[in-house]
């Protein structure tokens, strides 16, 4: 049987045929099973994809030099800059500039921000690439796919934190007199 990363064959065409928007039933006629041994095999297809990404992230996580957590209440505007200050405190030249930076936290951490303002809180990792990775703090792969926490590991070394934000002492606002 022919493996498609961490996923069978039968896991991979389950998971394709869901997503197409077919019903387990469907499914099951297509592939001349029961839908009880589709609901199972696509749970075991969710758990290894989920496990998959969570490894994904565990391992970027540890390639990270600095790990930048904004806090809610933190103006939309003052985030660039705050990445760029990090990155540099870090000795990281980070390959972007302003509005790829401001584009990609409102892009991936849409759920996180609500006009010019970060509602929940947004980790972003600093690569010693000078990449950086922006992931929406609290939102889990276990929300996201559905699937056991027993899947949500935690990894054994933490990155460096640089937590800011209105009340956190982050960076002053540009705006204010002690930054003219």
């Amino acid at each position: 049987m022919r493996r498609y990363g961490l996923l069978t064959e039968k896991q991979y065409l389950v998971l394709k045929l869901r997503f197409s928007g077919m019903t387990q039933d469907e499914v099951s006629r297509v592939l001349g099973t029961t839908r009880e041994n589709v609901a199972i095999i696509e749970r075991r297809a969710r758990e290894r994809v989920a496990l998959a990404l969570e490894t994904v992230r565990i391992f970027k996580e540890m390639l990270s030099v600095k790990t930048v957590v904004v806090e809610a209440g933190t103006h939309l505007i003052n985030v660039p800059s705050i990445v760029v200050d990090a990155a540099n405190q870090a000795g990281v030249k980070l390959r972007a500039n302003f509005t790829r930076l401001y584009d990609e936290i409102r892009y991936k951490a849409r759920g996180c921000i609500e006009g010019v303002r970060v509602v929940k809180p947004v980790k972003i990792l600093i690569l010693r690439s000078g990449d950086f990775e922006v992931i929406p703090y609290g939102d889990t792969l276990k929300d996201v796919l559905r699937v056991r926490p027993s899947l949500r590991r935690k990894p054994s070394r933490q990155p460096q934190h640089d937590v800011v934000g209105p009340d956190h002492g982050g960076p002053p606002n540009p705006a204010t007199p002690e930054n003219p």
